[in-house]
């Protein structure tokens, strides 16, 4: 499903800049749920970035389900974005201005791959199976951090994509509704949706099926869960 080697990015800067991954190579399986770990600049964001086309290389190949990502111009970059992979922020990142089914529709419009009207229906169910059909018609400011985070889930799920990409969606939530919202990503991968995560949960390995360890920009552990804790994740996940 992915597979990025030999990648390195670098950002620019007076003092010669900063190396945010250097010479990384990860290979990872479609259907999983991989949480990815590490201190403060170890590279996490930067990682799904560009896994997930939001940001470029400066060297390697990033490659997910045989698209070279890496490759792609703005314009055919954004259309296979807006089909393949769904964005999950810390921060929610729903337009203010539009009621919560309008937010989820929106990657709809964007991609034409529903007519209006099945856009709706699908928002709305997509709403449902993350339980709150109930706010469909309110601003996001008229719901909690736990709801708007349920509602950009269903957002990133709005188009069926593959990949599901989630840059520390627990942080701004307190632990019920944290571990509420993990659920719905594990249950995710159960339907056979590759997941990851950027986070700084502690006790990732109860939630995931992979944890990739990054330091100074490169893997330091790439672990696959065993068989037994795996079996032990999907029955919480189904919990």
């Amino acid at each position: 499903m992915i597979e990025l080697r030999n990648v390195s990015k670098r950002y620019p800067g007076p003092d010669g800049g900063t190396c945010a991954l250097d010479g990384l190579s990860l290979t990872l399986p479609d259907g999983e749920f991989v949480a990815i770990v590490g201190k403060s600049g170890s590279g996490k964001s930067t990682l799904i970035n560009l896994i997930a086309g939001i940001d470029r290389p400066s060297a390697g190949e990033v490659v997910v389900a045989g698209t070279a990502v890496h490759t792609l111009d703005e314009s055919r970059l954004a259309s296979w974005r807006g089909r393949h992979v769904g964005v999950v922020f810390q921060f929610f990142q729903l337009l203010p201005t539009l009621t919560v089914l309008e937010n989820v529709m929106l990657p709809m419009d964007f991609c034409a791959t529903y007519a209006k009207a099945q856009a709706r229906e699908r928002a709305l169910r997509l709403l449902a199976d993350v339980g709150i059909a109930e706010h469909a018609h309110k601003l996001p400011s008229a719901l909690s951090g736990g709801q708007q985070q349920r509602a950009a889930i269903a957002r990133a799920l709005a188009n069926d994509p593959p990949l599901i990409v989630a840059d520390e969606p627990t942080g701004n939530l307190d632990t019920a509704t944290a571990d509420a919202v993990l659920a719905l990503l594990c249950g995710l991968a159960r339907t056979g949706k590759t997941v990851l995560m950027v986070t700084h949960e502690r006790d990732v390995s109860r939630i995931a099926d992979r944890v990739v360890t990054l330091a100074d920009g490169r893997v330091v552990d790439n672990q696959r869960m065993p068989t037994r804790q795996a079996a032990q994740t999907q029955a919480e996940c189904h919990a």
